[in-house]
């Protein structure tokens, strides 16, 4: 979806707000400043209004709603269970319409990439590359969302890109493409490790973390390696960023992707400990994909090309 079609989008908004039983924007922009700040005070100055003007527009809401939005305290507001739910839901359609402000403000050979990307990928291998592709395409703005699901680009237009972990759902009109495959390691912080002793002989009696969604699992990795599975409690974490921060803490040995834990790995925070006495699993994880008939795109050709020279792999 391109600038044009977003501003007509909004627009479209605004005719259903009209046509429907909803607040004056006024009102809901002077509510969503006053709890988002949790005073009408800073909310007035944010909006170069008077304070007695923000408390008479959330009044009037209050009004229109029937009901209280705020609990008043004495130097600050709280919102009520009702208006902490109306912020958070107009703070996300004030995000989306500022950024589509800020996109028809940009110059005539601006373009904005949205990506939406695995969480870890984003936060551990994607996000410190990202500098070196601003430099080299200063024209295209990057906006990333994070989700462990994969978006459906035939539903979800504004995104341009996609990188998931697992293979994304087949889709007519979708290309995919493994981004290389990975090596998935036991890893752990060298304070746990007794240099006097074989690693073989060591991890059955280490504490081992459990990555909830992990294609490889412990079981999988001792199984391999011909090693019976301790039968001990695992802390457990939903995300890998979390997981190697775990590690690095000192709380076990992760089971994680060398990609995701370079940084970590490369000083010495991590160290691999499958590197000589045990068998590698090596896993297509990582996987791009983007809409068939907008590859031509130059912002989708500039990023695809890049991420794929980055991670070694051809077009």
């Amino acid at each position: 979806m391109n600038v044009h079609e977003r501003m007509n989008s909004i627009h479209v908004l605004f005719i259903h707000l009209n046509m429907r039983r909803i607040p004056n924007f006024v009102l809901l922009r002077a509510f969503e400043a006053a709890a988002r700040l949790e005073s009408f005070t800073l909310a007035a100055k944010e909006l170069n209004l008077t304070q007695s003007a923000i408390s008479h527009q959330v009044k009037e809401l209050e009004d229109f709603f029937g009901k209280k939005l705020f609990t008043r305290l004495n130097r600050r507001v709280e919102p009520t269970l009702e208006g902490r739910r109306l912020m958070e839901n107009l703070s996300r359609v004030f995000d989306v319409i500022e950024a589509s402000c800020n996109e028809v403000a940009l110059g005539p050979e601006a373009q904005v990439l949205a990506l939406h990307c695995a969480p870890t990928f984003a936060i551990n291998w994607l996000g410190p590359r990202l500098p070196d592709f601003i430099s080299q395409h200063p024209n295209i703005t990057i906006r990333m969302t994070t989700d462990a699901e994969s978006a459906d680009l035939l539903q979800v237009k504004e995104i341009d890109f996609g990188i998931s972990y697992g293979t994304p759902p087949k889709r007519t009109g979708i290309v995919s493409k493994a981004l290389g495959e990975e090596r998935i390691t036991p890893m752990c912080s060298p304070k746990l490790i007794n240099k006097r002793k074989s690693i073989r002989d060591q991890l059955p009696n280490l504490p081992l973390i459990d990555s909830k969604l992990s294609r490889i699992m412990w079981p999988n990795w001792f199984n391999l390696n011909g090693l019976r599975l301790p039968n001990t409690p695992r802390s457990s974490f939903d995300r890998a960023a979390l997981v190697i921060a775990a590690a690095v803490d000192g709380l076990g040995v992760a089971l994680e992707s060398t990609r995701l834990a370079e940084k970590e790995l490369a000083s010495g925070k991590l160290i691999d400990l499958a590197k000589k006495d045990f068998l590698p699993i090596k896993q297509e994880t990582h996987f791009a994909y983007y809409r068939i008939n907008e590859q031509q795109l130059e912002k989708v050709k500039a990023f695809k090309s890049w991420l794929y020279y980055q991670v070694g792999i051809t077009e």
